[in-house]
């Protein structure tokens, strides 16, 4: 609101992602391919794109294909996590979080299961880096 009748320049990082993410998602698809959509923005900025999808997903419930390389997001807005091989890039590994849909960024950690999710991720992530370092 406010913006309008700027320029696409004139736009923040964020500005430009949630118009990308309202272009992506006016057509109503059925699945949406999201390729490291949130990586280019500042940890702030990030945290609220984080949010604003999680609610427009649970709203419209469309079928998310979310990339990422930064685990705390893949924690914080999956269902389920797949972990890929580097190359060939295959699935090495699938797992489906105990979180629930209605978890809170705030409060997310505090989960029994969280840390033990989250180091069990990361381990596999370097492990399957290193075997192509």
């Amino acid at each position: 609101r406010g913006f309008e009748n700027h320029a696409p320049w004139q736009l923040s990082g964020g500005m430009k992602q949630r118009v990308a993410l309202a272009r992506a998602w006016l057509p109503g698809p059925e699945v949406l391919l999201l390729d490291e959509p949130f990586g280019a923005l500042d940890a702030q900025t990030r945290l609220m794109m984080q949010e604003l999808l999680r609610n427009a997903w649970l709203a419209t419930e469309t079928t998310l294909l979310f990339v990422t390389h930064d685990v705390e997001e893949a924690l914080f807005l999956a269902d389920r996590i797949l972990i890929m091989s580097a190359k060939p890039g295959k699935i090495v590994e699938e797992l489906t979080l105990p979180f629930g849909r209605e978890r809170d960024i705030e409060n997310l950690a505090a989960h029994p299961l969280y840390g033990e999710i989250k180091q069990h991720v990361l381990h596999r992530v370097r492990q399957e880096a290193k075997r192509h370092f």
